[in-house]
């Protein structure tokens, strides 16, 4: 430890740690923490990893319902399609590692929401994307919205699942900081069923995957800060994905899983061995010890520091009992994903960790795993919300309605995004019975009559206009998609993206937001499974448009019960269903309206040659 840099207020603040989140460690330690202890605890205690601004408000959404296998604190959420089969699904971001590096920040993203579904022991069969850009025509924009794009169809179309659906918003709130949030859905025999959590002491940990490398070194710290110039520069923070291992270590994964010779498996996401390692121990109430000697590495003289931050892309850590250890080394050379015994499961509830024969690290599993930090927020609503409020006045007496609908028909929000979509494989596997440019997807299911239906929804301006009406129109929106195609909703995954939590006004639009969520998905009963925050979601130019997007599955009893989007015989009636609304707050109407971007009203001589 004597080698490692010493610890000063600079080198805590850099860790993302407070004063007083500092003074906790030493209280849990009983000692000054080693450099690595330090990195270990920054990462654990980081929001993207502990949400320890999120979680009062996460348990006011309803989790249980008669579908519901597993729910939140998993790797992914589970429910039941029917007798014998689950669907797994989750949705997560990839934010500001797309902001910096777009090809590979969304790559990643795809590569992990893939590991949080087969982790679990399903095999996906669907990928699904909402994106949210910068408008076009200005070049560090279009950038990002190209390599998000290349990004995605690189490492879907190479590892072979689908992308079905999913939707792309354009507004200047997201200019600084796109939002790329990655959806995937599986499908799994129940009893393949597998959980990230330790259960005996003396069981082996066996890393499999890509070797270690510097690359993604305090990625989950990076993700909890607001963007500025000076956090873009930390490129070491964004991961390099490689789908053709991703695709090896899926099958590994599902093959070991169903061989029935692992206790628990985790991906190295966030934070790595750190994350994966001190999860699996944690959860199970149980220690782990781990030799980072033992442990491939891919770059030469890394320091124990680099290695337990590391997020190299494409590695699994799973709990083996040592009489199966034969039997899971085969299947794992067999698919050539180079496994190596970095550990064992202990009964002493410490994270402890080796490296050239002497301990670099030791720490309670728990407390840097479940009982992080926790804060409750001071809520304050902004003195003003935005004004894309429609309001009735001279303006719409004399709108030219044709030029008006052509204009809101061109936007890039509203214009079809086959431009997009046609870059995805949407056929791969040959289950996709409506793809892409619905209002869901619906899938064929190997081995069960039903089909898979699956949706999203979210309109960021109505959640700026009224977060907790415009949370509640989100989940709303993705239950009739599901509908609108033949299917009953099972239960739903959210990503919710806001700003920085520590600013009152900013953490009341996260708070509205998530009561408007659980008032909706309670009165649907619809229940939420698991999902992702994501917030800090700030740069120079301000906080983006509060966006909780929410991802939906479903299930259609046959074939016969699909109900496929657009009008199909001529000479059918056309009904609206429902009130008109009393307001357009928040529609693309008013937003233009507002910009000076539709076409001038006409005069009363024009109007009366119309008419």
């Amino acid at each position: 430890m004597s080698s490692e840099p010493q610890i000063t207020p600079e080198v805590i603040a850099s860790h993302g740690l407070k004063p007083d989140e500092f003074e906790l460690i030493l209280e849990i330690l009983g000692r000054q923490p080693s450099f690595t202890e330090l990195g270990i605890f920054s990462v654990m205690w980081s929001e993207h990893c502990s949400y320890k601004n999120s979680k009062p408000l996460l348990k006011l959404l309803p989790t249980e319902g008669p579908h519901v296998l597993q729910g939140p604190g998993e790797n992914a959420g589970v429910v039941a399609l029917d007798e014998r089969l689950a669907v797994c699904f989750k949705m997560e971001s990839h934010n500001h590692p797309s902001a910096v590096e777009p090809f590979q920040g969304a790559a990643t993203g795809v590569g992990g929401i893939l590991r949080d579904i087969f982790t679990m022991g399903a095999r996906p069969v669907a990928n699904v994307d909402c994106l949210f850009f910068g408008e076009p025509g200005v070049p560090s924009v279009d950038r990002i919205i190209h390599g998000v794009i290349d990004g995605i169809s690189h490492y879907g179309n190479c590892v072979g699942v689908p992308t079905v659906a999913g939707q792309v918003t354009f507004a200047p709130s997201f200019a600084g900081n796109p939002l790329v949030n990655a959806m995937s859905v599986g499908v799994m025999d129940r009893k393949d069923l597998t959980l990230a959590q330790a259960k005996t002491p003396g069981n082996l940990v066996i890393y499999f995957g890509n070797a270690t490398g510097r690359d993604g070194v305090h990625g989950a710290t990076f993700a909890s800060e607001e963007l500025t110039e000076e956090t873009k520069e930390q490129r070491s923070a964004v991961q390099v994905g490689d789908p053709f291992m991703g695709k090896k270590i899926l099958e590994a994964t599902l093959e070991l899983i169903r061989s029935g010779v692992v206790e628990a498996i985790q991906d190295m996401g966030a934070a790595g061995l750190t994350c994966s390692g001190c999860e699996i121990a944690g959860r199970g109430r149980l220690g782990m010890k781990l030799d980072l000697d033992k442990v491939p590495q891919r770059a030469e003289n890394m320091s124990p520091y680099e290695m337990m931050l590391s997020e190299s892309q494409e590695r699994m850590l799973a709990i083996i009992e040592p009489r199966h250890l034969e039997v899971a080394l085969a299947i794992l050379n067999k698919w050539e994903v180079n496994p190596a015994v970095v550990g064992e499961v202990t009964d002493d509830g410490l994270f402890t960790v080796f490296h050239q024969g002497g301990i670099i690290a030791q720490v309670p599993a728990l407390k840097i795993s479940e009982e992080s930090p926790v804060y409750h927020r001071e809520a304050r609503r902004p003195d003003s919300l935005p004004t894309s409020v429609y309001t009735p006045g001279p303006w719409i007496d004399g709108l030219d309605a044709y030029s008006s609908l052509t204009t809101l028909l061109s936007h890039p929000t509203i214009a079809s995004k086959a431009w997009i979509y046609e870059q995805y494989d949407t056929q791969v596997q040959t289950n996709t019975v409506i793809g892409p440019g619905a209002g869901a997807a619906v899938l064929r299911v190997d081995g069960s009559e039903k089909l898979l239906a699956i949706s999203t929804g979210v309109d960021p301006m109505k959640v700026a206009c009224d977060p907790f009406n415009g949370a509640a129109m989100a989940v709303a929106e993705a239950s009739l998609n599901l509908l609108c195609v033949g299917a009953i909703p099972l239960g739903l995954t959210d990503n919710l993206n806001f700003g920085n939590p520590e600013k009152p006004e900013q953490f009341w639009y996260f708070r509205r937001a998530v009561e408007g969520i659980a008032a909706m998905a309670s009165a649907l009963e619809v229940p939420v499974t698991g999902g992702n925050v994501s917030l800090y979601n700030e740069s120079p130019t301000g906080p983006i448009w509060p966006t909780p997007t929410i991802g939906m599955v479903g299930a259609i009893e046959s074939r016969e019960h699909i109900i496929h989007p657009g009008f199909r015989t001529p000479g059918e009636r056309v009904y609206l269903l429902g009130a008109l609304p009393s307001s357009l707050a928040g529609s693309h109407l008013a937003f233009l309206q507002e910009k000076d971007r539709l076409p001038a009203p006409l005069d009363a001589t024009t109007v009366d040659n119309l008419i």
